[in-house]
């Protein structure tokens, strides 16, 4: 006999329709699992029998085909086990299906027949979203409080297989998971503050420019300079997140399996910083199955590289077309995956390996030295920095002030007011901040009069810029000038986002 049912399979962060087809017949006792599986799907075959005979069902013995259709993509994790274990009660005659409507199940099954956890709940019910259908999703029940991010589908949680099979006979009722209520969401937490930060009055305003328009900003300067201190503040100044923000962000966390089964909202902007001798699939994501890396995990919010000449060749140069694009994507024989990656980079590095070129203090190291440091930092990765800033030695005097500086309240209401211009500028296009802007945007919201284009002009020149250097200077300028409330980008803020390319020419022209 056959019995289908419906489950899922996640490619990248997208959740595709699976059918789950079971057939038993007479002959030689054997369990096949067809249809481009894993290896931890095809050791469904031992947790599915074990957990069938725990939960007091016979398995049979006959002849079980499992496929897993469509054929032509790979399935990856133990999440089939639960359609499964039905699939072959149902056909076995050991169940019968009273349940109307269509449902998809979901679940990794234990050996005494209790249901798991699995990553990839939140993409699953987005997916059943756009279906008109009257579709229900069964999961396991440390699942619940995922699937009730999502309030236009209803989705019952289940313990064990036991409970999933007197529902499908109607002996039990199941309750659906309740909405969660977005605005209970506070989106408030304890952040440094900018307050604390003595001096660096340059590096803050630079950050501010950088939050308002999520830019890219790269930190330069000796040890002790404060450039870590800074970054760490900048999810201070960011606004809170959008609905749409918090499930587009939360989606990519459920599929690496790294939400907080307690509380599964990501609520607050990531803050990503990744160590030095991370690998390349552990920052742009990827290994033998695939998964998000950091710069996913970091949408939405920051993504911070510390001592980024430090970082391997291969992970710098891989950083150039997710920069570009705000998507990742990687291919295998089998597959093609695409991870957002819409983030802003905020990195730091010293101006030489001893860390002291430029400042005050000797440095010892010689130019070959210096011109080999900071060629680890090639010519187009250091274009797709919007901002190059510099972090001097903090002096004595400023350590000692005891007034407080500008706290990080007052920025971040600059940077909201700066964004809700960027808002109602957008409004009719699919983009929502200055950094996102494409040519055509450009020069649309970027004019400049005759006195700021010659400026530009002469910079243009004599720092020998390249095209995108040349975009990204006028889209920082529109950010600056929206952090003014102003409809035009005057002579002013185009100097002052020309000023944040200048390090290109005190540190890399030696």
């Amino acid at each position: 006999m056959l019995a289908t049912l419906n489950s899922f399979v996640i490619s990248g962060i997208e959740a595709v329709p699976v059918k789950v087809e079971v057939d038993i017949q007479n002959g030689l006792p054997a369990f096949d699992l067809v249809g481009l599986a894993s290896q931890a799907t095809r050791e469904a075959r031992e947790r599915v029998r074990a957990a069938i005979k725990n939960s007091a069902y016979e398995f049979p013995n006959r002849r079980i085909i499992v496929n897993l259709a469509p054929a032509d993509i790979k399935k990856e994790g133990g999440h089939f086990d639960l359609p499964i274990a039905l699939g072959i009660l149902l056909a076995s005659e050991q169940l019968e299906n009273n349940l109307s409507g269509e449902y998809f199940l979901s679940g990794e099954l234990s050996l005494n027949g209790e249901i798991r956890k699995i990553p990839g709940v939140l993409p699953m019910v987005l997916e059943l979203v756009k279906s008109s259908k009257d579709i229900r999703l069964i999961i396991p029940k440390d699942n619940s409080e995922e699937a009730s991010l999502v309030t236009e589908i209803l989705s019952f949680p289940v313990r064990t297989l036991q409970e999933a099979c007197e529902y499908f006979e109607n002996k039990t009722e199941l309750k659906a998971v309740n909405p969660f209520n977005f605005n209970d969401v506070s989106n408030k937490q304890i952040l440094p503050d900018f307050a604390d930060v003595k001096g660096q009055d340059v590096a803050k305003r630079a950050l501010q420019i950088a939050a308002a328009g999520l830019h890219n900003v790269l930190l330069i300067g000796p040890p002790g300079g404060g450039k870590t201190m800074l970054a760490r503040r900048v999810p201070g100044i960011l606004p809170e997140m959008s609905r749409q923000e918090i499930l587009e962000t939360t989606r990519i966390y459920s599929v690496a399996n790294l939400l907080n089964p307690i509380h599964p909202l990501i609520d607050v902007r990531p803050f990503r910083a990744p160590h030095k001798n991370a690998s390349s699939a552990s920052i742009i994501g990827g290994g033998k199955i695939p998964r998000p890396g950091e710069i996913s995990l970091a949408q939405n919010g920051i993504l911070f590289l510390d001592e980024l000449p430090e970082f391997s060749r291969d992970v710098l140069e891989a950083l150039r077309q997710p920069l570009e694009d705000k998507v990742v994507t990687i291919a295998r024989a089998q597959a093609t995956h695409t991870y957002p990656a819409d983030f802003a980079l905020i990195s730091s590095m010293n101006p030489c390996p001893c860390g002291f070129f430029g400042s005050e203090v000797e440095c010892k190291c010689t130019p070959l030295q210096i011109q080999k440091y900071l060629g680890r930092i090639s010519g187009p990765l250091l274009d797709r920095m919007d901002l190059h800033v510099e972090v001097p030695r903090v002096e004595y005097e400023q350590l000692k002030e005891r007034s407080i500086g500008e706290n990080s309240e007052i920025m971040l209401q600059r940077v909201k007011e700066a964004r809700e211009m960027q808002k109602k500028r957008f409004k009719r296009q699919k983009i929502s901040l200055n950094s996102q802007m494409r040519p055509s945007e450009i020069r649309k919201h970027c004019m400049l009069d005759d006195e700021s284009e010659g400026l530009l002009k002469n910079a243009f020149e004599r720092l020998k810029m390249s095209a995108r250097a040349y975009d990204r200077i006028l889209k920082v300028a529109r950010t600056i000038a929206d952090l003014e409330h102003s409809d035009k980008i005057k002579l002013q803020h185009l100097a002052e986002a020309l000023q944040y390319r200048s390090l290109d020419r005190k540190y890399w022209h030696l």
